[in-house]
């Protein structure tokens, strides 16, 4: 029988407040879960959204509420998985990690990863305000299904995705800011498809709307087909992952067991 996973993504705009970005993640919880979705996504930033006047080190700093125990609080009220982006504290006093985690259904953390490629590009710089981690994103089970995370601009980096394909995902998840711009959306589309067909698994990208940021969430199945996508607005995408569809694609197109890992390696 083949094991599948129902996953929402939630297209939503970033607040400077943490206490309302938990209110956005209870509702869309509850409204995911309504439609038997098992894992919802949030995107990069989703625990405050920053600016030139508001680093991220202030979200670290104020210390009146728990933003990651609001999140497992809200998985375990609506028995769904979580994947979200949040800041954390770093060894730099002024500078945080930009971090994604994974907690399951009853609210525990299953993964922790923290952005490895700063967006240092295109008038913006990162490294500036956010300290970079040291360790690969890792692969956890969820309903059975690999899932895999990657927050935004390592989406332009296919050794990590290639990462995550070696070490069991049928799912990787984009947890993204990505800004508006020439040729902004055309590179997320493209990246997100591209990485999807040369990995052959799902790749589902999880992005913000607002005056900045380009929304355009997507899933795109191992061979690239679009399953759900949104436009510019708020939205909650739902899409059925299913490890036969892998397996599947990859008897088809057996592009991971035809690499040269005698001269290039795994």
């Amino acid at each position: 029988m083949d094991a599948t996973l129902t996953i929402a993504l939630a297209q939503v705009e970033g607040s400077v407040d943490p206490r309302k970005n938990l209110e956005t993640a209870d509702r869309y919880a509850q409204l995911a879960a309504g439609q038997e979705a098992r894992l919802i996504a949030f995107p990069e930033m989703f625990m405050g959204l920053p600016g030139p006047e508001r680093p991220p080190i202030r979200f670290v700093q104020d210390g009146s509420m728990d933003f990651l125990g609001g999140l497992a609080e809200i998985a375990r009220r609506n028995r769904i998985a979580i994947a979200c982006g949040l800041w954390e504290s770093s060894p730099d006093p002024k500078r945080v990690f930009n971090t994604a985690v994974v907690l399951n259904a009853e609210g525990e953390l299953l993964a922790q990863y923290r952005k490895l490629h700063l967006f240092d590009a295109l008038s913006v710089r990162e490294s500036a305000t956010m300290f970079p981690g040291d360790g690969l994103p890792p692969v956890v089970s969820i309903d059975g299904l690999g899932v895999g995370v990657a927050i935004c601009y390592d989406l332009r980096f296919p050794e990590l995705f290639r990462h995550l394909a070696d070490s069991g995902a049928d799912l990787a998840l984009v947890l993204s800011a990505w800004y508006q711009g020439s040729m902004k959306e055309d590179h997320w589309l493209t990246l997100l498809r591209a990485r999807a067909i040369e990995n052959t698994f799902y790749v589902a990208g999880c992005n913000l709307i607002g005056a900045s940021f380009c929304g355009r969430s997507s899933v795109f199945d191992p061979f690239g087909t679009p399953i759900a996508s949104a436009i510019e607005s708020e939205d909650c995408l739902v899409a059925k992952i299913s490890r036969g569809r892998v397996h599947s694609v990859r008897e088809k197109l057996p592009a991971l067991k035809n690499r040269r890992t005698d001269l290039f390696g795994k």
